[in-house]
């Protein structure tokens, strides 16, 4: 293991220092192996564990090539990850976006376009007021997520993708468990619409923080 990450790291130097550029091809297995004074196994597993990370692409019959190292790309291994969370660590990821989100809608007030505003709110009309829980989760899903990309930050964005996973099953027990859940919800995706639409950027904060706290403190009492 201690070769393979000495190989991950020669790898990642050429990349950091610009010696490898985004789309680049790699030099042949036996060329680069010979120019980090590495193993040609030990390469093969560092190409392996970097292209699992999306650093790499590695094409049959093509050779193997840097991505674009776009941070949504690279904050895709993020959502795998946090798949394996335990349950009890589920609040340890609320938290983080608690702190995440509502800096997103708060930058959100002052770029969202009135198209974006008007496709919120439509999304939020076709849903109606009695979503089954599926369809309150789908929704509300993409409503963060149209708000978040408005930010016009594409890490900020890829990171509260990557953190889905959980708030997504916190979401589904708080339907199936909280009775009031659905329009507390609702309210509360108006409320922090109002809030964008008046450019309100400390308006959409706290109502996107009082948001992800209320389903935070229903997954802490249920717990």
């Amino acid at each position: 293991m201690a070769v393979t990450d000495e190989a991950i790291e020669k790898i990642k130097g050429m990349i950091v220092s610009g010696t490898l550029r985004p789309g680049d091809r790699l030099p042949k297995e036996s060329e680069l192996a010979a120019e980090l004074g590495l193993s040609r196994n030990s390469l093969r597993e560092a190409v392996r564990a970097l292209s699992l990370i999306r650093i790499l692409d590695v094409r049959q019959g093509d050779g193997t090539y840097v991505t674009s190292l776009d941070p949504q790309l690279l904050l895709e291994a993020l959502s795998f990850v946090v798949d394996f969370h335990r349950d009890d660590t589920v609040l340890e990821f609320l938290a983080v976006r608690r702190i995440l989100e509502p800096a997103a809608t708060s930058m959100a007030a002052t770029r969202i376009s009135e198209q974006q505003l008007d496709a919120l709110a439509a999304q939020l009309d076709k849903l109606g007021e009695d979503p089954s829980v599926e369809e309150l989760v789908a929704c509300d899903l993409d409503f963060h997520r149209g708000i978040v990309r408005s930010s016009g930050n594409s890490v900020l964005c890829s990171l509260l993708d990557g953190l889905s996973g959980p708030t997504t099953r916190a979401r589904v027990w708080r339907g199936l468990t909280q009775q009031d859940a659905v329009s507390r919800t609702l309210h509360e995706h108006r409320m922090i619409l109002a809030a964008l639409r008046d450019r309100d950027s400390e308006a959409a904060r706290s109502w996107a923080t009082v948001h992800i706290a209320s389903v935070e403190q229903w997954l802490r009492a249920s717990l």
